[in-house]
């Protein structure tokens, strides 16, 4: 059964579940927005009779410290670095496969391209590295990354509210009865803790780092070849079709599965995606 923790980082409690035996293979799961690793409950029991799963919550998100904004930078470059020394050097990993899904995939990418010979192989659900991924649900966004003001702050911060976390879920998914409202009343109420509006602005703002940086991952794709599986709900309206089918052109043997499902495929397709993940690495 998996089992919870929490390691001290950098002076701040970041927690994380973890399955299986540590002589497996391990995989790190690397969660989106506005998510924690709770988005991995259903996966985790699939998969621990066979892997070594780590799966942590960022600092800000979670059952992790969210100190604020005063005290923390919230950009991707540090969330990341947070992630690596809790997995090199709390944890002692040496070799492991990331599964990335949203901000999982900018997170993950910045320690893969760092430490390319630790990275094994690389799941990618809905976990974007390309420019033409960028769906039409970023378009509020983009006068916010141009000029971030109150008024080009206002739109974005719909992206906190209920309806848009609910949206996030079922948009797109075949049958909503499929949908645990468990989901997003978890994640809705990390969001709507005292201060962390701040912390997510901050965070969405930062996000366009993530675009500067594709042409680096970019090249780590070519130069890597990671063996890559990508599981994509088709009907994701932040990350399109035409993101998960880019990576074919740096990972040609990349295997890619397109799901009748939207953004959290997990949510309803976690036993179509165990086993193709336990195929995968067999």
């Amino acid at each position: 059964m998996p089992t919870y923790h929490h390691a001290t980082i950098r002076g701040h409690k970041m927690f994380y579940r973890e399955g299986g035996l540590k002589t497996s293979p391990t995989i790190v799961l690397l969660h989106g927005f506005p998510s924690s690793s709770h988005m991995f409950r259903d996966l985790i029991p699939k998969l621990e009779g066979k892997f070594h799963i780590i799966a942590p919550d960022y600092i800000g998100f979670g059952y992790s410290d969210a100190p604020e904004t005063r005290e923390f930078e919230y950009t991707f470059d540090n969330l990341a670095a947070h992630v690596e020394e809790l997995l090199f050097n709390d944890l002692g990993l040496k070799k492991f496969s990331i599964y990335v899904q949203d901000y999982g995939a900018p997170i993950g990418y910045r320690i893969a391209s760092k430490h390319p010979d630790a990275i094994e192989r690389i799941i990618v659900q809905n976990g974007n590295a390309y420019a033409e991924g960028i769906g039409a649900a970023f378009d509020p966004m983009k006068p916010f990354w141009a000029n971030r003001t109150a008024e080009t702050e206002e739109p974005v911060r719909a992206l906190l509210t209920l309806p848009t976390t609910i949206f996030q879920y079922t948009h797109g998914v075949k049958d909503v009865t499929r949908i645990s409202p468990d989901a997003y009343t978890v994640d809705q109420h990390f969001l709507d803790r005292p201060g962390n509006d701040a912390i997510q602005l901050n965070l969405l703002h930062n996000y366009q780092t993530n675009l500067a940086r594709y042409d680096e991952w970019h090249t780590f794709f070519r130069n890597k070849q990671p063996k890559t599986l990508i599981v994509w709900g088709k009907s994701d309206p932040f990350f399109t079709v035409e993101g998960a089918q880019a990576y074919l052109r740096d990972i040609p043997e990349a295997e890619l599965h397109l799901l009748d499902t939207g953004h959290f495929a997990l949510e309803d397709s976690s036993e179509f995606i165990a086993q193709k993940i336990v195929a995968f690495f067999a």
